[in-house]
Formats: C-alpha cells, sequence, structure tokens
C-alpha cells in the first residue's frame, strides 16, 4: 500500500477560532501542522503518495506545499469548492488513486497507531474496507463481532446493536469500494459503509495501543499538548524575553514572548507575540 487519502476540507467549526485563521489539518501541533505528524506515521508505513481534499482556505495549502514541511512529499491537492462531504471527497480522487488499495486518514486527529497492522489485516481479509477502531474512548458508535472482525452497524442504524467500540476515522479500501458511491454528489461515506454491513463485508481491526487524539475543539488541543512529547516544549527559534515563566506550555518557532510574561498551561502560535508583562493561562496565543 503506496497511497494515502488525508481529509483536509472540513470547516473546522468546533476549533475555531483557531481556524478562521488555517484550516484545521495545517493547525500546528509541537510547532508543525498537524498535517505533517499525519504524513510521517503513513511514510513510516510505507506509503509515497498522498491527495489532500481542501476547501476552506485553500491558498494556506498552497503555502504548505512551498514550505519545508510539504516540498518534499508527493502531494496533490483536491480543491472542492463546494464541500463533498466524505464520500464525495473520496469519490472525487478516483482518477488520481492507482489500481492497489488506498489508505484513508482523518486529517484532525493525531495518531500514532500501528498503521502497519492495518494494513496488514485490510491485505489479509481481502474485504473492500478495514477501519481501524478502538475500545476505549466516548464516540462507541461501531459495532463489532470481534470473532470474524466484522462491523455490524454503525450508530445503531441497521438495528443490529448499539456500538462498542471506536472508530478512529482512519481505513484502508479497495478500488471496488469507490462503486458504492455515487459520482458527483454530497455525501457521507457511511452509507456505503453500512451496505457492506448489511452484506458482512465491513471489516475491522482494534487498535489499543499506541496515541490516538481528536484535536477537534480548543479543550483538547490543549491537552494535546500537554500529553504528548513530540518535541522541545519551547522551541530553540523562540525569543523569550528577561524574567519569564513558562509552566506546562508549548511556544512555537520565532514567537516573541515579553519581558516579565507568565506563560500556563497554554500554547503560543509560530511568530505570535507576546507583550510584556502578560500573564497567560489556558490560552492559544495566534498572533
Amino acid at each position: 500500500m503506496t497511497q494515502a487519502f488525508i481529509l483536509g476540507a472540513g470547516l473546522g467549526t468546533r476549533l475555531q477560532p483557531l481556524t478562521e485563521y488555517l484550516p484545521k489539518p495545517l493547525v500546528p501541533l509541537f510547532h508543525r501542522p498537524l498535517t505533517s505528524w499525519t504524513i510521517d506515521a503513513c511514510r513510516a508505513a510505507g506509503i509515497t503518495r498522498f491527495a489532500i481534499n481542501t476547501h476552506h482556505i485553500p491558498d494556506a495549502w498552497e503555502e504548505y506545499l512551498a514550505s519545508a514541511e510539504g516540498d518534499d512529499a508527493d502531494i496533490t491537492l483536491f480543491h472542492e469548492p463546494e464541500l463533498l462531504e466524505t464520500g464525495g471527497g473520496l469519490k472525487n480522487i478516483a482518477d488520481w488513486m492507482e489500481d492497489g488499495p488506498l489508505l484513508v486518514h482523518n486529517g484532525d486527529i493525531y495518531s500514532d497507531l500501528p498503521l502497519e497492522k492495518l494494513i496488514a489485516a485490510h491485505k489479509a481479509s481481502g474485504l473492500p474496507v478495514t477501519l481501524a477502531v478502538r475500545s476505549t474512548g466516548h464516540a462507541k458508535h461501531i459495532a463489532l463481532n470481534k470473532i470474524e472482525d466484522r462491523v455490524t452497524d454503525i450508530r445503531n442504524k441497521l438495528g443490529k446493536g448499539e456500538g462498542t467500540h471506536l472508530f478512529t476515522g482512519i481505513y484502508c479500501i479497495n478500488r471496488e469500494f469507490l462503486d458504492l458511491i455515487p459520482a458527483g454528489e454530497k455525501i457521507s461515506v457511511i452509507p456505503a459503509f453500512l451496505e457492506l454491513a448489511k452484506l458482512g463485508k465491513l471489516g475491522a481491526i482494534v487498535l489499543d495501543s499506541g496515541k490516538w487524539l481528536d484535536l477537534g475543539d480548543p479543550e483538547s488541543y490543549l491537552l494535546a499538548h500537554r500529553e504528548l512529547f513530540l518535541a522541545p516544549s519551547v522551541h530553540p527559534h523562540a525569543m523569550i524575553g528577561k524574567n519569564v515563566t513558562i509552566n506546562r506550555s508549548v511556544i512555537g518557532p520565532f514567537a516573541d514572548i515579553g519581558d516579565n510574561s507568565v506563560i500556563e498551561d497554554s500554547v503560543v502560535w509560530p511568530s505570535a507575540e507576546i507583550p510584556a508583562d502578560s500573564k497567560i493561562s489556558k490560552q492559544i496565543v495566534c498572533f
């Protein structure tokens, strides 16, 4: 498996006001765009080419491709003037997709799940789709037959049972799956998943090892910077004034922290400015 589709077109309404400045997948996580962490994880599993759909602030994606983070990756952008949702966005990349299987990865999560296990399970199953799921989490919408590794229902839409597992937003498909998605429509991928579930052909693998974090709102975004240790909290290119106190916070490159400031439980984005004598607590400072 050498190709992946990263879902990048969402509006990121839950993460406002951060997404007034950047699409959610480009919001910085430990000094790097979230998408860069996703690409790194996919590359480690053997992925070499990427498709990303865009909608909100598309110029930011062009800037990303031209940056040091994006210019060494084989990335093709698919702009959606009108949002096509998860199914329509997937159908829209059909001409780009090669004949082999495809990894699909939500753009608003951080994950270091063992993607190689998902890929191996998908290849071994021979099924059109294999979902990566977890047995812990708040949104347990997936009903799973663990003996056969099959999804039997989603949100009890088929009346087969309440959910037992969380869907990670990461899955593998074969090209034949695209036949279940109508062309040129704004549609979720869930109806096609349910059609396969009816036939006993929607596979799953439980991946409980590793980190999986939804960065969908400001609270979870701040929490991710306290739970993860992906890089030095204070970037070496940050400009820190005199008598500055920094506790449990992440300071991005070229951020300018004024003298006598106190920063606690916060995230300061790259190039943001904090005036002297400021007291910042549980905030996300963008500029």
